[in-house]
Formats: structure tokens, C-alpha cells, sequence
């Protein structure tokens, strides 16, 4: 496979090299002076290029906003920490790895928190340069790592978890990692760095990445339909799987969809967000090749002048679907098929109890924006503790922020339930409540401009009483509120979707749909949560009154006219 062909084409972007591209070509293959700054005992942040070197290696550098400016006031640094996302393609956990892993956030980090992430894997918040290697450490001793779960590379692959394609499922779940480690950086910085592994000194090369690496992050996702539980349009590449027709239990291959997007900034016209766009179907066998083949075009073709049109979407805008399609078919050697049919019916997770197809069963727990800490919602903390000391088999963290708790046999199946019983575990929430996410945002997050998990609790509970009120109780819209536009919580995915604007300020998003294929349209701009509730309540009154037969609230104000149909969102996303 030639995936360096056409590397000089009229396909790339021609100009003055973003900062960002000088950083990763200057970085020695990422290793920057990392080294030298964890020595510096001065201060508990990283300096110059290692601030965005440390990413590549999955922490970010942040500091608690709610006191920075008494901290400011007291001639203090900000109280820096770092914020570890951990690599778990696919999602899944051992018992073993978890126990290990809450010890350590409850003995080692400020914040005593684990938060399960939308991209199925978990971040620790709140620990200490002093304190980074000792948590490396701990992951490698378990069999994790932190490595390219941000910055300029693909990100953590996720794939479906729902339990009743028990068997598609651990099919899936093989792909996505095969097809993470297949594109994980080959640098050994990580192991240099964080494991105190010996420099090995060779002709290192990254024969998919370059020594640039990519010009903006990359995700993947992999469905298994009906459900679209991944948002398979928050993905650079989605793979659709498509069973065997003799073996149903058997992957036969994938349709591939590619470009898919949401993140934007607010008044500019030059991002949007965008649906992927299905290119054709790949055998199971021929499926890293075509990956990589997306990749390495991406690698070559992305904008690597401006950052805020680097994404994987705006490089298929600017040379065209066909035009990138024959690349990879070139890259690869492989003609892509035709597309085998599918359908999605729903998205999100199934609480309670489900059996599997392989007879064993499957407990899914709903984790409010899937933080697990020692203060707040504990019980969640030590029922899930007591249940990973009594389950021998493994723990799938969901792309909706929740933990299936998988592989049950008969004979223990009692056991667990009972623990989840006594903490509470298995609970009456309310099918809003359960389709309601928001990202981290204050007080850790550098990029928010207005509240998000501190928010969703107290807007759903409004949102509860106006359900109760026109008798919705049985009924449910996806509700998202991302801290800011880069749609973290994938709020340009739902059906009323929230992005933070300034402090206490949203724009509100309409009309997207329950299965998540739709981007929803810019409703009312900057208004306050107060304003928001009122313009619902009217809202949802009407649905109440109007809707047909099971309508979702977001096809409702699509056919009434209360918001446009976006059908291509680079075109109509901006327009009024």
C-alpha cells in the first residue's frame, strides 16, 4: 500500500504553517523537554511547547477557575493539575484494572473523582506534576495507558456496547482495537518519559503519522445498528457493521462513513458542523488498510495552516467526496463496494437487566454525567466498588457516559443484583434524565464559557416538572449542554441542544432527532436558562398537544416550522 501518493498534490494546503505544526516537527517525536520540566519543582505547570507536548501523551494542563482570581489576588500561580484520559478502545474495563484504578483517584488525585467519558473511556482530574509519573505507572502496571487519547492523532476507539449483540459486540470490540493499536504513535517517548524505560536509541519514524502527526484530532467509531449508541456523526470515520449473512454472529465487513463533525466557534461562518457522508462497504479483512488509507490522507491533505478548519470534514469540502474516495481506493489497492443497507431505531443505553444472545447477563447503571466520586452520588462509588469484588469478568464504560456491568453468569447473577439493590443501584430515573448528558466544563475545563455538569442536574429537574405538567411522564427528548462550541457533549447531535456562550448565556439548539442523524438548528442566541425554560414550556406544551403517534420533540418542530431542516449543514448551518 503506497499511502504517500500523491503527497505533493494540489490537494494540500498551501501557506504559513500554524504554530502547532512547528511544536510536533521541533518535538523530537514528542518528547519536547518534558523531562526537564517534571524536575522543575518552581512550578506545578508545564512551560512553553510541553504545555501542548503533554497532551500527545493524554493530560491536559488545568487550573480550578472558580479561584483563580482570589489565587491572582494572593500573587499565587493557578493551582495547576493535569487531567489523565486513559486509552480503553472499545470501552472495556477487568474488575481488576477498575479496583486499581479507583484506589488510586481516592489516594492520589485533589478532586477523588473518576468521570467516565463519551468516548468510553475514563479521565482523572486534579493530579499533581509530582504525581504523573506515579500514575503512569499505576496504568502500565494494570495493562493501560494514557497515549494518544488527545491532541493531534486518533483519539480512543469506540464502539457499540449494547448487550443484546452480545456476540457482534466482542467482534466489534477486537476491531477497535486492532485498529487503535495499528494507527498509536510509534514513538517511544511515552514509555521514556512516564515509565523510566531506557532510551532506545534507532532510526524512528512514524510511518502513518509523520514526524507532524496529523493537523487535528481524529476519531473513529464503530455501530452496530439499530442502535446508534457511538453518535456515528461525531466520527472522522464510522464503521457500520454489517453481520455475516450464513453467521450472523460474524462480521462480514463495514460500510464507511466518513467527515462527520461537530465541533465549530461561535459567529464563525468558516466551521460547521457535518453529517458524515457513506463512501462504500470494505471486508473485514481489507478494513486496516482502508483506515489507514483515510488517515494518511488526512495526514497529507488537512489544513495544517489554520486549526479551525484542520478537521477531516473540511479537507473532504475543499477537494471533494469523489476526489477523496479514488485517494483511498488508490492509497489501499481496494475498491470500496456499495453500500449494504441499514437502519438505526434508537440510540443511548437500556437500564436494568439484559440478557445477552450468549445467555449471560448484562446490568447497565445509570452514572449522572458519569462522575464516580467519593462525595457526591458515593453510593454509585461503593456499589460499583463491591460489585468489581464480586465480578470476575469485565466492565463496559458507554459512549453516553454509564457502565454495563457484563458478562454475568446465572449463578452470580443474584449476587450482583442484590449489591445493586443495596446501594441503590437500579432506580426509577426518568427516560429524560437518562438521555441527558453535558461535558465537564467549570470549574476544570480551560475552554468553557458557562456551566454544564454543575448545570444538567437543576435544568432537568425543570425540565421533569414541565413533562409532569402536560403529562409527558412516559416520554423523553435527548437533552445536551456542551460548556462551549467545541461540543464536547455533542449537543449539535440533540434534540435540544445547549452551547455555552458567556457565563450563564446559550445559545439553544432545535430539532435534531432521537437517533441522532441530524443537525439541529440555532433557535434563539444568548439568553439565560430562565429565558430558555419559558420558551420549552411553550414548546413542549405543544408537542404534548399535537404530536403524532410516538413523534420525537425534535421531528415535531421540524414539521412545524419552528426551526429549518438542516440538510447540509456546511450551506444552511449559519443562515437565519
Amino acid at each position: 500500500m503506497n499511502n504517500n501518493k500523491n503527497k505533493d498534490s494540489n490537494f494540500i494546503v498551501k501557506g504559513i504553517l500554524s504554530d502547532a505544526e512547528r511544536i510536533k516537527k521541533n518535538s523530537n517525536y514528542l518528547r519536547g523537554t518534558i523531562q526537564k520540566d517534571l524536575k522543575n519543582n518552581i512550578t506545578n505547570g508545564f512551560e512553553g511547547d510541553n504545555f501542548f507536548l503533554i497532551r500527545f501523551h493524554g493530560m491536559y494542563q488545568q487550573d480550578d477557575r472558580d479561584i483563580r482570581q482570589e489565587r491572582i489576588y494572593q500573587k499565587l500561580e493557578p493551582r495547576y493539575t493535569m487531567m489523565l484520559r486513559c486509552r480503553i478502545p472499545g470501552g472495556v474495563i477487568t474488575t481488576k484494572q477498575w479496583l486499581k484504578i479507583d484506589k488510586f483517584a481516592i489516594s492520589n488525585t485533589f478532586y477523588k473523582t473518576i468521570r467516565l467519558t463519551n468516548r468510553q473511556t475514563f479521565q482523572l482530574h486534579g493530579i499533581f506534576k509530582n504525581k504523573l509519573k506515579l500514575t503512569h505507572k499505576m496504568l502500565n502496571s494494570i495493562q493501560l495507558d494514557s497515549l494518544a487519547t488527545a491532541n493531534d492523532v486518533n483519539r480512543n476507539v469506540v464502539c457499540s456496547s449494547n448487550p443484546y449483540e452480545s456476540y457482534l459486540h466482542y467482534e466489534s470490540y477486537k476491531w477497535a482495537k486492532k485498529i487503535s493499536d495499528h494507527l498509536l504513535p510509534k514513538t517511544h517517548a511515552y514509555s521514556e518519559i512516564w515509565l523510566d524505560k531506557k532510551k532506545i536509541f534507532s532510526n524512528e519514524k512514524e510511518p502513518i503519522l509523520s514526524e507532524s502527526y496529523l493537523p487535528r484530532k481524529f476519531k473513529i467509531s464503530i455501530v452496530i445498528p439499530p442502535n446508534n449508541d457511538v453518535d456515528i456523526h461525531a466520527n472522522d470515520i464510522s464503521l457500520i457493521t454489517i453481520p455475516d449473512f450464513i453467521n450472523k454472529n460474524k462480521i462480514l465487513g463495514f460500510n464507511i462513513l466518513i467527515g462527520g463533525g461537530l465541533s465549530i466557534e461561535h459567529n464563525n461562518h468558516s466551521t460547521w458542523p457535518a453529517i458524515a457522508s457513506e463512501i462504500g462497504f470494505v471486508s473485514i479483512k481489507k478494513i486496516l488498510s482502508v483506515v489507514e488509507s483515510i488517515v494518511t490522507i488526512q495526514r497529507d491533505w488537512g489544513d495544517r495552516t489554520n486549526r479551525k478548519n484542520a478537521k477531516t470534514r473540511y479537507t473532504i469540502k475543499r477537494v471533494g467526496i469523489d476526489n477523496f474516495k479514488k485517494e483511498i481506493e488508490s492509497r489501499s489497492g481496494i475498491i470500496l463496494k456499495k453500500n449494504y443497507p441499514y437502519f438505526f431505531l434508537e440510540r443511548g443505553d437500556k437500564f436494568g437487566w439484559v440478557k445477552g444472545f450468549n445467555g449471560l447477563w448484562y446490568l447497565t447503571i445509570f452514572v449522572p454525567n458519569g462522575r464516580i466520586s467519593q462525595y457526591n452520588h458515593s453510593n454509585i462509588r461503593l456499589g460499583i466498588l463491591e460489585i468489581a469484588k464480586a465480578h470476575t469478568g469485565t466492565f463496559r464504560i458507554t459512549s453516553s457516559q454509564n457502565l454495563i456491568i457484563s458478562g454475568i453468569s446465572d449463578n452470580n447473577k443474584k449476587k450482583i443484583n442484590n449489591i445493586a439493590i443495596k446501594y441503590n443501584l437500579i432506580h426509577n430515573t426518568s427516560l429524560l434524565r437518562q438521555n441527558s448528558m453535558a461535558c465537564v466544563s467549570f470549574p476544570t475545563c480551560p475552554l468553557a464559557m458557562a456551566e454544564a455538569e454543575r448545570m444538567l442536574d437543576g435544568f432537568i429537574k425543570k425540565l421533569e416538572k414541565i413533562f409532569l405538567k402536560n403529562n409527558l411522564i412516559d416520554e423523553y427528548i435527548v437533552v445536551r449542554i456542551t460548556g462551549c462550541p467545541n461540543n464536547c457533549a455533542r449537543a449539535l447531535l440533540a434534540e435540544i441542544g445547549l452551547i455555552g456562550k458567556s457565563p450563564g448565556k446559550y445559545n439553544l439548539y432545535l430539532g435534531g432527532n432521537r437517533i441522532g442523524t441530524r443537525i439541529p438548528s440555532l433557535y434563539i442566541e444568548n439568553c439565560n436558562e430562565k429565558v430558555i425554560l419559558e420558551k420549552l414550556s411553550i414548546l413542549i406544551t405543544l408537542w404534548s398537544i399535537e404530536k403524532k403517534n410516538k413523534e420525537g420533540f425534535g421531528d415535531f418542530v421540524i414539521r412545524k416550522k419552528i426551526v429549518k431542516e438542516i440538510t447540509n449543514s456546511s450551506e444552511e448551518f449559519w443562515k437565519k
